[in-house]
């Protein structure tokens, strides 16, 4: 019963605060109706608030998910009327705090020792309050130099778990009905959907896995002059306090006080799409709640016209699996290249779509999305809005929603939202296609691959004597019949197909299984001696040879 009561709870908020006028004509509006007799008339203080500041305070009292769904539209300018969007704004870190002292004790508790001790100094006000935690000032101790360090101290708000929990088992109990009820619940994957949301609000809820996060973006920006990411102070750090060095900036979405600064904006905005495409698709490790106030300018008047950003709160960090981002990338390059038909091959190669779909009608479909957006300037067209019409019209066919690019998603959405409030003129397409071309580049070089084989070989010479078991095994099966193949659901057309594609894949899977053994042989003739050429030669076949295995495997006809 609990998810009734809060669904129950949601519809009277809405009303409390006049919000049903927006949700008119959804499917929420029948319920409303129901609800509104029984809920009291807006007070005088809520009647007299604007639309923006009223759905801004109904999110807050919602709790967590609904603001960070507020944090997300506050960055689409283009999507949202300019006074909400402002009010919307606030909730980056702008949320009622909870009481300082509350925090002093919940920091002791998580640190096991007294506050005192830790810090020589803490404050009790906060400096900032988002809906999951708050940040406070602190001063660590005195080094061997006399030296105390300014820090912040991220706390966890008191029973914030409860709270998520009751959220994800409403959501829990709508994706349930949806996957019952609605046609193409195979291909939106509700509960695949709440399973993301749940593990990303779960890593946000465990600080020291965030801290964590943040030492290793670190390392990825160490000394660079595009990002700076602060210090994880590791003794003062635990599942509910994350203690990091204390820096200063300017929020992202400030203009007036960039421009103050003498911020060259046009080069910052510039910046932004690099350093997003480049955590994407260099290191595969991206901020993944990148609004403006999570993305700080460096304020140091040396970096007026090569200016800096500064990354905070790294609870949400993405990843996607080499396939994703291949496939990814390669969508990227094909729209930036008005390449409809490896739009479509894509999506159909990468799982995205059935591979029953015929190419053809989804490559006009592309086309019909994209091309009218080129008879714009490129500075005019939303790279995100794009992407977003393609996903909606690739769902006509059948597409399979993938819950891991969520994240992606979203992050794009507030890069490209962020860009174009620094500089509406920005070429998020000019700037970001040489980025993206240098990086894949360098990703499927013949060096970079080289490289990656030599990681391998060891562990391919491990197991080079069990394969002609397995070989011996596998061609048997072929041999006999037994692999997964139903006669009852194929027809003697697919059979045959399949029986000569399995005969190719028998003849290429002998030689590359022969050749990795032959490489596997000669790697360890370097082990017994000083056999300098067995090495390079033992890379250039077991090459060839992971490329004959390569071909057997390579799935077809998709």
């Amino acid at each position: 019963m609990k998810p009734v009561f809060r669904a129950w709870r949601i519809g009277r908020v809405l009303l409390r605060y006049r919000l049903d006028d927006l949700l008119d004509d959804t499917p929420v509006e029948p319920w409303l109706k129901v609800a509104r007799p029984f809920v009291p008339r807006a007070s005088a203080e809520v009647a007299c608030l604007s639309r923006g500041a009223r759905l801004r305070m109904a999110l807050q009292e919602l709790g967590p998910i609904f603001v960070k769904f507020g944090q997300i539209l506050s960055t689409r300018r283009d999507l949202v009327p300019p006074d909400v969007a402002e009010e919307l704004s606030l909730l980056q870190d702008r949320v009622k705090p909870f009481d300082g002292e509350a925090a002093r004790a919940i920091v002791e508790r998580a640190l096991e020792r007294p506050v005192s001790e830790a810090f020589a100094q803490f404050d009790t006000t906060p400096l900032a309050s988002a809906s999951i935690a708050q940040v406070h000032a602190a001063t660590l101790p005195p080094d061997a130099n006399g030296v105390s360090r300014e820090v912040v101290v991220k706390v966890l708000r008191p029973d914030i778990e409860k709270q998520i929990a009751g959220d994800i088992a409403l959501l829990k109990a709508v994706a349930g009905i949806v996957e019952r009820t609605h046609p193409s619940a195979d291909k939106i994957r509700p509960r695949a959907i709440v399973e993301e949301i749940e593990n990303t609000l779960a890593a946000e809820l465990d600080l020291q896995r965030e801290g964590a996060n943040a030492s290793v973006l670190r390392r990825f920006w160490l000394d660079s002059d595009d990002m700076y990411v602060p210090e994880v102070i590791w003794s003062h750090t635990a599942e509910r306090a994350l203690t990091l060095e204390r820096v200063r900036g300017i929020p992202s979405d400030d203009i007036e006080a960039l421009d103050a600064a003498g911020i060259e904006r046009h080069a910052l905005a510039a910046k932004g799409v690099r350093v997003f495409y480049t955590q994407v698709f260099r290191d595969n490790f991206f901020h993944a709640d990148a609004h403006a106030g999570n993305i700080w300018v460096d304020s140091d008047p040396a970096r007026r016209t090569n200016p800096r950003f500064i990354a905070l709160d790294f609870g949400i960090m993405g990843q996607l699996s080499d396939e994703d981002q291949y496939y990814l990338a390669e969508n990227f390059m094909a729209i930036f290249n008005r390449d409809y038909r490896r739009i479509a091959e894509l999506h159909v190669r990468a799982g995205w779509m059935p591979s029953h779909i015929r190419i053809d009608e989804l490559e006009a479909a592309a086309r019909s999305v994209c091309e009218p957006y080129f008879t714009r300037p490129l500075s005019e067209i939303s790279l995100a809005e794009v992407l977003l019409k393609l996903f909606r019209v690739a769902q006509r066919y059948e597409l399979i929603l993938q819950p891991q690019l969520i994240l992606l998603q979203k992050t794009l959405l507030n890069i490209e939202g962020v860009g174009r409030l620094l500089d509406p003129k920005l070429d998020i397409w000019a700037v970001a296609r040489p980025v993206l071309q240098r990086i894949l580049v360098e990703r499927y070089s013949p060096q970079r691959l080289a490289s990656e084989f030599r990681k391998r070989l060891p562990e391919l010479v491990t197991h080079a004597p069990e394969m002609p078991r397995l070989l011996h095994a596998w061609l048997t099966q072929q041999v006999e019949g037994k692999h997964e193949l139903s006669l009852r659901s194929r027809d003697l057309v697919e059979l045959n197909r399949t029986i000569r594609l399995a005969q190719r894949r028998t003849v290429a899977a002998v030689l590359g299984v022969g050749l990795l053994i032959c490489a596997a042989v000669l790697y360890g003739l370097e082990a017994g001696g000083p056999m300098l050429w067995s090495v390079p030669a033992a890379a250039w076949i077991a090459g060839l040879g992971g490329a004959w295995a390569l071909l057997a495997a390579w799935p077809r006809g998709r």
